[in-house]
């Protein structure tokens, strides 16, 4: 295949790759504000049913939310890894060297945050037990928000942070030092590649207790922190920087709420 022939090619495997991501993330959006505007119709009707344990149905429902909501927030700074995938799979194609696999890349990529919303689910449930959780999803507890934010802001700081940002915001790095050849190494590659993205952003994520797991524009917030700390050229130094602001938050939500 000849260089102008395989740039083309490229051309058209991305295209269809951000046509297909561009048309997941809408959907996934499209989901949270169908879901959003239904909670706020029902509003405080949700009071009673919240002190009963959840049925099976319940928490299923419940953990699609939380699966469609990671993949709104996670898929547009993943693009970058997906599509690297995309450029050096196909030019292994064209080598003769194995199948074009970033769809399943792709998808052990979201398995991993199937896991972390199911541990999510755990724990929403849990939170609404003890009554530190209200029925619209946000913390009862200025005391329990307060520690929540402090330790987000910490972990910002920790050295398992740096790593997994570094290995999130170094694409081809990634791919030279994790490729695995055919269907199952790009399997596996995702998986790790999710994993590593966990590991930068699973307490981010818990924020979204403190600030309302259906509040939109926390969700659109937290999703375009989670970008510009992946793909901005000082996104670490800016993740260390909102570190300092969530300490900060969270140690004045404490001196409010602790009775000095």
């Amino acid at each position: 295949m000849s260089t102008s022939t395989m740039e083309s090619v490229l051309r058209r495997d991305r295209l269809l790759v951000i046509t297909g991501l561009s048309v997941v993330i809408a959907l996934c959006w499209g989901y949270l504000l169908v879901e959003a505007a239904s909670m706020a119709r029902v509003g405080t009707m949700l009071m009673p049913m919240s002190l009963a344990p959840w049925t099976l149905a319940e928490a299923g429902l419940m953990l699609v939310m939380w699966v469609v909501m990671m993949a709104a927030m996670m898929l547009p700074s993943a693009a970058p890894m997906i599509l690297l995938h995309v450029t050096i799979s196909r030019r292994c194609r064209a080598r003769g060297q194995g199948a074009l696999t970033s769809g399943i890349f792709a998808s052990g990529y979201l398995v991993i945050w199937v896991l972390f919303s199911v541990l999510a689910v755990a724990l929403q449930y849990a939170l609404e037990r003890v009554a530190l959780l209200s029925p619209m999803m946000t913390m009862t507890s200025l005391i329990a928000a307060g520690v929540v934010l402090i330790g987000a802001g910490i972990y910002q700081w920790t050295p398992l942070k740096y790593a997994c940002l570094r290995h999130c915001r170094s694409p081809l790095d990634f791919m030279l030092t994790q490729w695995r050849k055919g269907a199952g190494g790009a399997f596996m590659m995702g998986l790790r590649h999710g994993m590593y993205c966990v590991g930068c952003c699973w307490v981010l994520m818990l924020l979204l207790f403190v600030g309302g797991v259906m509040n939109l524009v926390w969700i659109a917030g937290l999703a375009l922190w989670v970008l510009v700390e992946k793909l901005a050229p000082a996104g670490h130094w800016l993740g260390r920087g909102l570190g300092v602001v969530l300490v900060g938050w969270g140690g004045a939500t404490l001196w409010v709420a602790l009775p000095w």
